[in-house]
């Protein structure tokens, strides 16, 4: 049976099943460097058996980088009416794409 679950990293909660690939907040590391992740809750897909963390289960989830990168420019503007100001500045958010190997 497969397993399905839930990690914490980057300051967000991400549902995840072995073979997943997914992109998170910038982990340190070059890509092929193995990771532990902080596992909140693992269940099978059927339902027949959840764990619960309180408030975590411990580092359960066996990832690695994939890559490393930058996602598209988002333009932020700031703008003051009647008084001529207009600022536009951009932002590239760094990221880092893992898969997961394994679900203990």
């Amino acid at each position: 049976m497969a397993k399905i679950a839930v990690i914490k990293t980057g300051g967000k909660q991400y549902k995840v099943k072995e073979g997943d690939t997914l992109k998170v907040e910038k982990l340190l590391g070059d890509s092929g460097a193995k990771l532990k992740f902080d596992t909140l809750m693992i269940a099978e897909t059927d339902g027949s058996s959840i764990d619960l963390g309180k408030p975590s289960l411990g580092e359960k989830v066996e990832g690695e980088i994939v890559s490393q990168g930058k996602s598209k420019k988002v333009l932020v503007v700031k703008y003051k009416n009647k008084t001529r100001y207009k600022k536009t500045t951009g932002h590239r958010q760094d990221f880092s794409q893992i898969k997961i190997n394994k679900i203990v």
